[in-house]
């Protein structure tokens, strides 16, 4: 049996997917409120038998501030697949961040020991990645530096990172995948699943870039290094490093938009100014911090050398990624009217 955290997130979904087409017994947990409707309809976009294969998942609703029911979901499971993350750039989101991305993976690990659980895949973030090496990319040996101003998300995702490696340590078979921005369907609104609808509704975007990955690679490979046993490293896992205003461009086009406006450093910086002046009154200036001005200003070159020579893998270009999730997103958005 494989449990999968996160299963009804952008990634998570796609994974159960990816198991139960290999013949596995998948577990999912959620919470009470998720939208498994959402789910199921999603993947009408990746496979011919959505509902043959959404109905074989085992769905639980697990607590990961109770030990006992985590213990409960683990059960019988002998693979776990952790994709359960908060994503924000708000503020307001930092506390709960950190009790989602750190002591929920805390807790799980906890839960998996004494357990029948032989192996864990952590999915982590490009994000926790600094320090250049020769070529001036960003690659598996660049680690968090401390001294850097970073995001809330990336400290999050660091230290739960490093519960990962302490597990590794005591002897867990654990891998670490570091994907970039995910690109899926479904979901639409919340977390990465919101970059369509937030390129259509600003007539703005940002100097800097990122790095990008189709949900379908991120799927197939972490399931790929589970099946082959490689354990004790970090993979990346992206397609293309693009500037978000070439990306921008292409789906405001599809979506017959006029082109976005590219808002300076400057201009951001002013917005900084704005925060510490007014950011008590204006709740959406909160956004605009520091850290979050240099991550949207700055465009780092992500390497994916390492995961292409190890599996042999060839990535879905970007551009055929934007197309076939965007169209999807079009497609819904027409249902519902």
């Amino acid at each position: 049996m494989v449990f999968v955290t996160g299963a009804t997130g952008i990634l998570g979904r796609v994974i159960v997917l990816e198991l139960l087409k290999k013949g596995k017994n998948v577990r999912a947990a959620k919470r009470p409120a998720s939208n498994l409707d959402d789910v199921k309809h999603s993947y009408t976009f990746y496979t011919e038998n959505p509902d043959g294969f959404f109905n074989k998942i085992d769905w639980v609703d697990v607590d990961f501030d109770d030990i006992h029911s985590i213990q409960e979901a683990l059960a019988g499971v002998d693979e776990v697949y952790h994709c359960a993350a908060k994503v924000g750039f708000n503020p307001k989101d930092d506390k709960e961040m950190y009790h989602t991305n750190v002591k929920g993976t805390q807790n799980l690990l906890y839960a998996c020991e004494g357990s029948e659980v032989t192996k864990f895949l952590h999915v982590s973030s490009i994000a926790v990645l600094d320090i250049h090496n020769e070529n001036g990319e960003l690659d598996e040996s660049s680690e968090f530096n401390p001294k850097e101003e970073h995001s809330a998300y990336a400290i999050s995702k660091h230290l739960a990172e490093m519960e990962v490696w302490r597990a590794s340590a005591e002897g867990m078979n654990v891998v670490i995948v570091n994907p970039g921005m995910i690109i899926g369907s479904g979901n639409w609104g919340n977390s990465s699943g919101d970059i369509f609808p937030t390129m259509e509704k600003n007539s703005f975007t940002f100097s800097g870039g990122t790095s990008y990955a189709d949900v379908r690679d991120v799927a197939k490979i972490s399931v790929e290094l589970m099946d082959k046993n490689i354990f004790g490293e970090r993979f990346i896992i992206i397609s293309e490093n693009k500037r978000y205003a070439e990306l921008a461009g292409q789906v405001r086009k599809e979506l017959g938009l006029k082109e976005a406006k590219i808002l300076s450093k400057f201009q951001l910086n002013m917005g900084v100014l704005a925060n510490m002046l007014l950011g008590w009154l204006i709740s959406p200036l909160k956004m605009v911090t520091r850290a979050n001005v240099e991550a949207i200003s700055n465009m780092q070159i992500v390497s994916n050398k390492k995961i292409k020579e190890r599996l042999q893998y060839t990535f879905i270009p970007l551009e055929e990624t934007i197309d076939f999730h965007l169209k999807n997103y079009i497609n819904d958005k027409k249902m519902k009217k």
